[in-house]
């Protein structure tokens, strides 16, 4: 029997890198610096670790790269002046909060205050909201990625069945939209929805999630079915070694799904690819306003 097809988040990437730097080689030459600034509270080990890695794309990609690192016992009206004033910088083309923030923040609220034009993470009701009218808007980068992998393989979506594991906000009520309006028929399940496996062996397109080791297993997966994995865990192994894991367990899915997203290097690469594409889009969408 084939084993799935893998798809190749870390290749796709590098598409999306090389479209996006004849782009900001052309805002350059107008004199246009491209700008992320990111703001991150505490010293939360995988926010850190991923604000280095951006930081280390921006650098590769000639974006300038601004990290506000604050005290995890900062007050909430300290990040609230602080987005203000980087909305109202012309100099900044847009802007993100690493998550998590520590509890006396209200995240929501945060979020809600970034400017929809320079939300590049797509995390504004605003342009949450967008996405429902196809109106042009940041959408949340995890969503893109996600559909730019499906779209990779070639496969209709348009009148396809897809089930999305997991409800979140900025990841699974935006990618169900999303592909609602390319015609899709959408199945959103969560953690309380009964007979689970019985919809993820009816997808031809399946999404998880959840961010639960492992849940997706062979038996729950139709053949030939595209399977996107969004999840990721670090588990340890019964001899005691840490290992990433996403939502999908691989070695058996892979033997029944016509394609599969890998965890590592499957949907992470194509977020943080994502992210600058959505950075690019609000410098040149800022430029044009000028």
């Amino acid at each position: 029997m084939q084993q799935a097809k893998i798809i190749d988040g870390k290749a796709l990437a590098r598409q999306v890198k090389q479209q996006t730097a004849s782009r900001i080689d052309q805002l350059s030459k107008q004199g246009r610096r491209v700008r992320l600034d990111a703001i991150i509270v505490g010293n939360e080990g995988a926010a850190s670790i991923y604000a280095r890695n951006q930081g280390k794309m921006c650098k590769e990609e000639g974006v300038e790269y601004v990290l506000h690192e604050l005290d995890e016992q900062i007050s909430e009206q300290v990040i609230t002046e602080l987005i203000t004033r980087l909305n109202s910088d012309s100099k900044v083309s847009a802007i993100m909060v690493h998550l998590p923030l520590p509890d006396h923040v209200d995240t929501e609220r945060i979020q809600a205050l970034i400017s929809p034009a320079k939300d590049v993470e797509g995390v504004n009701p605003a342009n949450i909201g967008n996405i429902v009218y196809g109106r042009r808007s940041l959408v949340p980068c995890t969503a893109l990625a996600v559909m730019e992998m499906i779209e990779s393989t070639g496969v209709s979506l348009k009148g396809s069945r897809c089930v999305c594991v997991g409800a979140s906000n900025i990841v699974g009520k935006p990618i169900v939209v999303l592909l609602m309006r390319h015609e899709a028929t959408v199945i959103s399940t969560n953690k309380y929805t009964p007979e689970l496996a019985d919809l993820t062996r009816s997808a031809d397109i399946l999404i998880s999630a959840t961010g639960v080791p492992e849940l997706i297993r062979g038996d729950m997966v139709k053949s030939g079915a595209v399977v996107v994995d969004v999840g990721i865990s670090r588990i340890t192994t019964p001899q005691g070694q840490s290992r990433t894991v996403g939502d999908v367990a691989f070695d058996e899915v892979k033997e029944v799904a016509g394609y599969l997203s890998p965890v590592p290097g499957g949907v992470g690469p194509m977020t943080i690819a994502m992210l600058l594409r959505n950075t690019v889009d609000a410098a040149e969408r800022a430029n044009f306003q000028q």
